[in-house]
């Protein structure tokens, strides 16, 4: 099973909490523009993700689909397109990246509640950092929903029951999704970080207690 042998197990609960988020500014705008301006040719597939988020189109950008193997965690070509993802994944983040992808979830689609079991999960912190979003995007962490806006960067624990409602039928939802080694100074971020953002939505708790959402 998919693991990173010798690094410690997180205690997400205590760090996170559901999702926090970070006291980091990110320019909406050029990443935005520099997401839009990647060659159409590169989206259309899930990247090699399975289950629950074949809902969403997805492009690696460092290392692979866990469903795909023990394969290395290295940079992937689009990354050599995107200077300020770069620069927000090698300089902004005081910590090692692992694996990092950009997600595009269609309108109206769903990601239904799962956990991150594999061992690898249970190492890393997960890093959302939104590109293109809007005001019907919920991101839900056991049973808050948080509202995740460009330019911020969010933690999310992905070791406890998530999910994902884009209920908006027309317009999509992108985000920069990175995983990263715990470091001092991350963590130092991750206690500076807000943590009661989340709230409970009665149309998003019917949504999910509906048996054909999604």
């Amino acid at each position: 099973m998919l693991d990173l042998p010798g690094h410690p197990v997180i205690d997400k609960a205590a760090l996170v909490g559901g999702c926090l988020r970070l006291p980091l500014q990110l320019d909406a705008s050029r990443f935005a523009a520099e997401v839009d301006a990647l060659p159409a040719s590169l989206w259309g597939t899930r990247g090699g993700r399975v289950g629950v988020h074949r809902a969403a189109e997805a492009l690696f950008l460092r290392g692979y689909a866990p469903a795909q193997g023990e394969l290395p965690i290295e940079d992937r070509e689009p990354l050599a397109l995107l200077s300020y993802a770069r620069e927000i994944i090698e300089k902004l983040i005081p910590a090692p990246a692992q694996r990092c992808l950009l997600a595009r979830l269609p309108g109206g689609a769903t990601i239904d509640p799962h956990i991150d079991r594999a061992p690898y999960f249970a190492k890393t912190l997960r890093l959302h950092f939104p590109v293109e979003t809007h005001d019907q995007a919920w991101m839900i962490a056991g049973p808050l929903c948080y509202l995740m806006k460009a330019g911020e960067a969010w933690v999310l624990n992905n070791s406890a029951p998530h999910a994902v409602w884009n209920a908006d039928p027309q317009r999509s939802r992108t985000h920069m999704i990175c995983d990263f080694l715990p470091t001092p100074a991350l963590l130092q971020m991750l206690a500076a970080g807000q943590r009661d953002l989340g709230r409970r939505i009665e149309a998003v708790e019917r949504h999910f207690a509906t048996p054909a959402a999604g």
